[in-house]
């Protein structure tokens, strides 16, 4: 069945977009089809805690619109550059009366249909974190790919007790300081900070790509200046404490953030504390900054700012980054950051 009726229409009279775009639809380029229709496109790419998600938004006034849709392949590019690269979830029809018809199109980064969200429960003895998530990949039919620093961690004993794909690699990104995402059938766990993504500049002032910017340097509340975990010493018969220092670069009331679960053994309370450490960096400060359309700039990639001030100019991470654009309208990227003083 077509997603697009074939319909004669004259394209000269199609409304004129301020950026160039593509839409590939189950591996077909639909770009020429859907240009009498498109009004927006909106996605967002967030930093693995949550999906990466894109909306288009169709003029549905002469009902050909096809809503048969779910479940295909959909790639998105903004001036040439691949933006968003998922599943359709969902079409609907809305309206109202003296308001018009539109179809709203919503895709994920990832089949949510699938065996991404069915419960696991086994276990795994002697074994590193990759062969751990490997396995839990391989249950869900997915693949990943894991960072060699955090892929190297061996354990006498890792489970997954009734816990989907998507929870036992979030749960592990938190305790490791690490990134997981899923695209399509891939997976992947990172060290955050630990990407190749190029450096996204935002330039205040004539000639700058800056529109606006709200930037807090430092924020009160994730301020600590200790993290601890603890885990039982079998052979001591007693618990015992991991404690890391977190240097802000600035002098704030002492306070500790203390893990509340116990953990496995001494290595494992390690590196929780060492990742309550990085979650503290990482909130130490942060805002918006929106851009001219800039498709390059991704999720978890350095930010550099000039121009602004002194307190806030210099480098940032990237957490999420949403690309909005319109027809008859302009383009834009706005990126939410963190994490003042990026390595």
């Amino acid at each position: 069945m077509p997603w697009i009726n074939n319909v004669f229409y004259d394209l000269t009279e199609a409304p004129t977009w301020s950026v160039d775009w593509s839409v590939i639809v189950g591996g077909k380029n639909r770009t020429s089809a859907m240009r009498p229709y498109l009004i927006d496109i909106t996605v967002t790419d967030k930093e693995g805690t949550s999906s990466d998600t894109c909306s288009l938004t169709f003029d549905d006034t002469d009902g050909e619109i096809d809503l048969d849709m779910e479940g295909l392949d959909l790639l998105v590019r903004l001036n040439g550059i691949a933006v968003f690269d998922g599943v359709v979830e969902t079409a609907r029809s809305t309206g109202s009366r003296g308001g018009g018809r539109l179809i709203p199109v919503t895709a994920k980064s990832f089949d949510t249909r699938g065996k991404a969200k069915e419960a696991q429960a086994f276990h795994r003895d002697h074994a590193t974190l990759r062969d751990f998530l490997e396995e839990a990949g391989r249950r869900a039919g997915y693949t990943i790919s894991v960072d060699d620093a955090l892929g190297a961690i061996e354990r006498d004993y890792w489970s997954a007790d009734y816990e989907n794909f998507l929870d036992i690699g979030e749960k592990i990104a938190r305790e490791v300081n690490g990134t997981f995402k899923i695209r399509g059938r891939q997976a992947v766990l990172v060290s955050r900070g630990n990407t190749e993504l190029p450096t996204v500049h935002g330039i205040v002032g004539p000639n700058g790509n800056v529109i606006t910017w709200d930037l807090a340097p430092f924020t009160g509340r994730p301020a600590y200046t200790k993290a601890q975990a603890r885990y039982f010493d079998r052979e001591k018969a007693r618990w015992v404490t991991q404690e890391v220092d977190i240097d802000l670069g600035r002098d704030v009331p002492a306070a500790t953030h203390v893990t509340r679960l116990p953990m496995g053994d001494r290595a494992q309370a390690r590196r929780r504390a060492e990742g309550r450490h990085g979650e503290a960096k990482r909130e130490a400060g942060g805002g918006t900054v929106l851009l001219d359309l800039t498709p390059e700039a991704q999720a978890e990639a350095p930010f550099v700012l000039s121009g602004a001030r002194s307190q806030v100019d210099g480098r940032w991470r990237i957490v999420d980054v949403t690309h909005t654009a319109n027809r008859g309208g302009g383009a834009t990227t706005q990126l939410g950051v963190k994490e003042p003083g990026a390595k």
